[in-house]
Order: C-alpha cells, then structure tokens, then sequence
C-alpha cells in the first residue's frame, strides 16, 4: 500500500514530479515522432533514388543497337529484354543469331521513345502499368543535356509509379532516343511502412522502459526539494531556528538553501530585535512613569498639605513652595532627557566639522572646575588634537560624564581627572574618579535606560538613569565607542573613543 502511495504521488496533478514526468514523456515523445517522420521522409527519397540509380545504370549497359534493334519488334506484350526459350529449351535469338540481353529488375516497364518524342510500348509487367507523358515532355527530356533525374507520377489508376529515363546516345549524330523505365512504388512504401512500423513500436518500448527507469531517478533527484519542503513546514510551525540543508549535491538547490538561510537569519535577528524593542519600549513606558510619579505624588502630597490650611502658616508654606519647586526641576529634566532620547532614536544628522578638540576643553575648564567643588581636578590635555565632531554634543557627552564622576565622590577628599589623547584607534577622552567603584554585575546595565545602582541615592540627587544612555547615544551617532573600567574601592574611568 505504502509503494503505491509513493507511485501515484508522481500523478497528482499540478506537482512538479508530475509535470516534470509528463513533460518529459511529451518532449521525448515529440522528438521520436519528428525522427520517424524525418527518417520515413530522407528513407523514401534515399529507396526512390537508389531504386531509380539501379534502373539507370542497367539500362546504361545495353548497347546503342539492342534499343535500335528493340524499336523493330512486335509487341508481345513481354519483355523482350528477358530471354525466352523455344520448344527445344534453349535459349531463342533473334534473326541476328545474337541473344537479347536480361533486365535484372522486376515489375518493370520498359518504352522506347524516338528523337521525335513518339512512344512506343517495349514490355509491360504485371506490376507495372503503361505510363505515358505528353510528346512536349518528351521533346524537352530529349533536348537536356545533363543527367536526366527521375520522376514519381500517378499512372490512371491512381497507383504511383516511378519513371526513370536514359538518353540513348550515338556519337556521331548525338541523341537518338529516350528509354522510359518504370515501376510500381508499392514495395518501397511497404517496407518504408514496416520500417516506420518497427521505429515506432521499438521508441514505444523505450518509452515505457524510460518511465519504469526515469521515476526513482526523479524521485531521488526531487529529495532535496522535499526535504526543503519538510523544513518549511517546520518554520510554518513557528520554528525560526530551524535551517535548510545547505549542502545536497544539487549546486542551484544549495544556493537557494543558503539564500533561505539568510533569509531567515535576518528574519530571526528582526524578530528579535522587535521582541526585545517592545520589551524596552515596556520598560521605558513603566520607568518613564514611576520617574514621574514620584514627584507628582510628592507635589501633589504637599498641596493637599496647603489646602487643609498650612498654606497661612509662612513657614510650611516657603517649606512646601521649595519641595514643590524641586520637584518640578526633576520632572522638567526628565522630559528633557526623554525628548533628546526620542530625537537621538531618529538617527538626526548632527553638525559635525573639523575642529581642535582641545581647544573645546580648554573652554569648558571654568564651567567643570566650578561643578566640581571642592574636589581635585586635573586636566591633561594633548595640544593640537583635531577631529571631527558636533561641538555642542561632545560637550554634553563631557558634561554628563563629569557630572557623574562628582555625583560619586567626596565633595572634599574626591579627585577628577580629564584626558585627552591621540591614540592608534583615534581621539580618547577619558574621565576618571577615585569614588568607590562600580561592581562588576552593574556594568553590562551601566549604559541601561533608567537604570541605577543606587535609586534612593539617585532621585535624592534628582537623576533618573538616562544621563549614560544619552551619553552613548550621542557617541555613538558619532561613529564612536565608550567603555568603561571600575574597580571596587578605587574609583572608575570611562573613556569614548572617537575617529580621527
């Protein structure tokens, strides 16, 4: 039941197995037939003129005065050209005492026709029947001068005949006569009949042996496609990680299997990245509104408190103003950094041109060391750094690194340090601390939207964990890289790498 299965799964309709095998079979069916039809064709004509050759040339041995002698017998309605013996059984000759020569082809009918184009009947076989032409024709096969080809005709009984004609020729005068040999065509179209016969039963035959033979063969060779076809099924299923084959033996299957494979890579890694964007998108929508909650509740906690009269009281008042007011700087702030996140997120073109980067820290000494505080800060600084960057944004990328390492230091025993230097890679700036480090679990998440190693410390000093991403965002929009080293109880150093 199972090997019936598989045999009549090469006709369903429509499957390539059977369009491959029916094609295959019409295509090898069409060309046999040409080649019957051509070969019946080339064979006629080569029986024809083979047939006719063999007339001719007999006709060429006999000698000028047999067809001179041949004109001047009665006809017998026989062959005179085929020996007859008389009532002693020997053979009779003619009152020259010299023997008619033989035609050795049978059927045939001979006449003779003289230089003035008049016919007359030499012999008549039985299988062949009298066939005259006009006396014009004649006259203008008496007057060509090149070899005469011969000429297939139905005589009146709608048999065709085959006509073959010898000039007969005398040096001294030139054409005598014309000799008209013809025969019956019916032997050669019955062998070119079982001839054909025999080509079509045998290519029959080998058409049957050849689909007996072609469909293991198709069906093998139809093995990578259906193993392609078993692995779409699986990634139908939802299956991504499942691949095609990449190496079957067939060079165009392979290609498409490696095409499909890339295909799906990319499809996976989207996926991916769309599952792991709403997951961020997620995240962002819940962090973005715990950040705001807090100081709405704060606010809204301190008007409730002016409401039910504290707001006649100066001193809770100016105490409840300033909360409120703090609380409004940090919701401001987080706004502003979300809407720059968003901006960041549409890839804008920044302004970017050749400037000496040192220059633009030189610049921004005051505004750092008067961030800083009391704190130790040390600036070196190579001379006559170029590069090419957005002024505005390198110095946020600087401000907000700067910012961070003062957040994470003592106000009086802590120790900043701004570099810049020109390395193999490109241009480094790197700011260093002597705060107490980051462990190593945070710094995969360090550069994290809304993310903190200490929130309440964070929210007192009014961050809400964006400052890094935007950081990155921004360095990163400049083709650049940022890093950063921390050790424990020693401080900690980031450093952004910029091209040249």
């Amino acid at each position: 039941m199972k090997r019936r299965g598989r045999f009549a799964e090469h006709f369903v309709t429509g499957s390539l197995k059977f369009q491959l095998l029916s094609r295959s079979l019409l295509v090898m069916s069409v060309l046999l037939l040409l080649i019957g039809v051509f070969q019946y064709i080339f064979m006629q004509q080569f029986l024809y003129k083979n047939k006719a050759e063999t007339i001719r040339n007999q006709l060429a041995t006999l000698p000028l005065n047999t067809w001179l002698r041949a004109g001047e017998f009665p006809d017998r309605g026989q062959n005179p050209f085929m020996p007859r013996r008389d009532t002693n059984g020997g053979n009779r000759s003619d009152n020259t005492g010299g023997e008619f020569p033989r035609i050795f082809v049978p059927d045939l009918s001979i006449a003779l026709i003289d230089s003035e184009g008049t016919y007359k009947q030499l012999s008549s076989e039985s299988g062949s029947s009298p066939l005259q032409l006009s006396k014009e024709e004649y006259q203008e096969l008496l007057k060509m001068k090149e070899k005469l080809d011969y000429r297939i005709v139905k005589d009146k009984d709608g048999n065709e005949q085959l006509i073959v004609f010898h000039q007969i020729r005398e040096r001294s005068q030139g054409v005598q006569g014309l000799v008209q040999a013809n025969t019956n065509t019916g032997p050669i179209k019955d062998l070119l009949l079982r001839q054909l016969f025999t080509f079509l039963l045998l290519s029959m035959t080998a058409l049957v042996v050849g689909l007996l033979g072609f469909l293991p063969v198709l069906r093998r060779t139809l093995v990578p496609l259906s193993n392609m076809v078993d692995t779409v099924k699986q990634i139908d299923s939802g299956n991504l990680g499942e691949r095609f084959p990449a190496h079957q033996g067939q060079v165009e299957i392979d290609r498409l299997s490696t095409s499909f494979n890339s295909m799906l890579e990319r499809l996976e890694f989207s996926f991916e990245a769309e599952k792991e964007a709403k997951e961020q998108m997620r995240r962002f929508a819940a962090d973005a509104s715990h950040e705001l909650r807090t100081p709405l509740t704060s606010i809204h906690g301190f008007l409730e408190v002016l409401l039910r009269g504290a707001y006649q009281q100066p001193e809770p008042l100016l105490k409840a103003l300033k909360s409120m007011h703090g609380e409004s700087v940090r919701i401001n702030k987080l706004v502003e950094d979300l809407l720059l996140l968003a901006r960041l997120d549409r890839t804008p073109s920044f302004q970017k041109s050749e400037g000496l980067l040192d220059e633009m820290l030189h610049e921004m000494e005051p505004q750092l060391r008067l961030l800083a505080g009391d704190r130790t800060v040390t600036f070196t600084l190579e001379p006559r750094i170029r590069c090419l960057y957005d002024p505005d944004k390198i110095k946020q990328v600087v401000l907000n690194l700067f910012h961070n390492a003062v957040q994470h230091t003592h106000p009086l025993t802590g120790e900043l340090g701004l570099s810049l230097a020109k390395t193999d890679a490109g241009v480094e700036i790197a700011v260093h601390d002597n705060g107490p480090g980051i462990a190593p679990e945070h710094l995969p998440h360090l550069f994290d939207r809304f993310y903190r190693i200490d929130s309440s410390r964070a929210r007192r000093s009014g961050g809400a964990g964006l400052g890094l991403s935007i950081t990155r965002s921004i360095v990163e929009l400049h083709g650049g890289t940022i890093v950063v080293y921390s050790t424990v109880g020693e401080g900690s150093t980031f450093k952004v790498l910029l091209l040249p």
